[in-house]
């Protein structure tokens, strides 16, 4: 087929790569299928980080590569993969990022996305009777770069499918947007993580993440690592403060509240305190035009470890957003809030 260049890459990191990562493994985003994943698996296309390069490192195959390739095509057509998303949402861009791929990237991509009930049975993911639905065009890619590109529709998707043209290697593909769930299957008396990303909360502001970024503080289980988690870098103020803002996936009653220190041993904060507040948007709470209540008193913290509360949360009420303060700096693997959702 013939390659029409449609739409020029985002040279920038645009506003959308702040939210989720609909795709991401540790989410729980799985890759499903691929035409040919010859070079490198198709697996390493939804893995953290933009990917690492091994000088000296070769399989049976070939060069070792961190990402997907496919091996090069001498018959028509194109390669393509498909991505179970973590959790249905709405796309508000992409990151097809062709890191290390420099000779063997392919010079244009395009994507689908469709919504589907159930996976299970699919046996043919070329199928008519799935009504995939273009949401990038054609596009063309640079080579060992971060392809951003925004997502032409606003509906809601479980499945993406990345078309490459004609072969090559992709790094990583993130898929970012807003998490869809629907509420109404969720009882006022059930309890919730009304802190995960997979029910729709977020990190939005911190005033330091040198080593390692806010969002994982939402991520499921427990860190994987020391990277895994959110840390500030050493303040020598005295009196210092490091905090982080994040939005709950719905207003919702605050019953409990674990913070854990997950693999930080000798650089965990001293103590933190937790302050909440209710908006009906998050500009208000970026600009700080909102009260701030304090829901958990300071607390002592120790190393590589769960802290859980309940009976020290105080001034009961509904809250939309949580603002984290450790004392003075350090690393927290993650935050959980469990608690109800407002009642209707």
């Amino acid at each position: 087929m013939a390659i029409v260049k449609v739409k020029e890459i985002i040279k920038e990191s645009p506003d959308f790569t702040q939210l989720t990562d609909l795709a991401a493994e540790k989410l729980g985003g799985k890759v499903v299928f691929a035409t040919d994943d010859f070079f490198a698996e198709k697996e390493n296309l939804i893995n953290s980080g933009r990917g690492v390069f091994i000088t000296d490192k070769y399989t049976e195959r070939g060069k070792w590569m961190d990402g997907w390739e496919s091996r090069r095509k001498r018959t028509p057509g194109h390669d393509w993969t498909v991505v179970k998303l973590a959790t249905s949402g709405k796309i508000s861009g992409f990151d097809i990022d062709t890191n290390f791929f420099l000779g063997n990237h392919p010079p244009h991509a395009s994507i689908e996305a469709v919504n589907l009930k159930s996976d299970e049975g699919v046996a043919d993911w070329n199928d008519s009777s799935i009504q995939w639905k273009e949401i990038l065009p054609i596009s063309p890619l640079d080579a060992g770069s971060q392809n951003f590109y925004k997502s032409y529709s606003d509906e809601i998707f479980t499945h993406i499918r990345l078309h490459i043209y004609p072969d090559g290697g992709v790094a990583r593909l993130r898929v970012y947007g807003e998490v869809f769930k629907n509420w109404n299957d969720v009882k006022n008396d059930e309890e919730i993580d009304l802190m995960a990303a997979i029910n729709g909360g977020a990190a939005l502001a911190c005033n330091d993440m040198f080593f390692s970024a806010m969002s994982n503080l939402t991520m499921p289980n427990r860190g994987a690592n020391m990277g895994d988690g959110w840390e500030t870098k050493r303040n020598r103020i005295p009196n210092n403060r490091d905090w982080v803002i994040l939005k709950l996936a719905m207003p919702g009653n605050i019953n409990s509240i674990l913070v854990d220190t997950c693999h930080f041993k000798g650089n965990y904060p001293d103590r933190c305190m937790i302050e909440a507040c209710l908006s009906e948007n998050n500009q208000d709470v970026l600009e700080d035009k909102v009260k701030w209540i304090e829901v958990l008193p300071m607390q002592q913290l120790s190393a590589d470890h769960e802290h859980v509360y309940s009976s020290e949360i105080i001034n009961p009420g509904v809250y939309s957003h949580v603002r984290l303060n450790i004392f003075p700096d350090g690393g927290i693997s993650r935050l959980r809030i469990f608690g109800n959702i407002k009642s209707n």
